[in-house]
């Protein structure tokens, strides 16, 4: 099975910047789609952003022109650049890789990395 390990997280000042790796020890073209998603203490995990083969991108509305995912095939590698960060940015942040088969969604999580936003 394709283990993700994530990396990149610490604390930053509001306003600052951090840049999330999201290492796969298999190849994401294996997958439909790998995201970002992030939880806060107390919260649901919610959707940041995705990445589908094709290149295609959604964005949660709260980090819309802040935040940008990319893809490096070749690397098995996602990242999440993150600018202008916000105190409510302040989360647990989790790697994604899922799959459709016959109808069913499989989903594969990393453990996860803390960001910390200062203000």
């Amino acid at each position: 099975q394709v283990q993700l390990v994530e990396s990149g997280g610490g604390l930053v000042q509001a306003g600052g910047s951090l840049r999330l790796s999201c290492a796969a020890s298999g190849s994401i073209l294996s997958f439909n789609a790998m995201g970002w998603y992030r939880q806060a203490p107390g919260k649901q995990r919610d959707l940041v952003a995705s990445i589908t083969n094709g290149g295609s991108t959604n964005y949660a509305d709260s980090v819309k022109g802040r935040f940008t995912i990319s893809r490096d095939n070749a690397k098995n590698t996602v990242y999440l650049q993150m600018n202008s960060l916000k105190p409510e940015d302040t989360a647990g942040y989790y790697c994604n890789a899922n799959r459709m088969s016959w109808g069913k969604r499989y989903d594969i999580w990393g453990q996860g990395t803390q960001v910390t936003v200062s203000s």
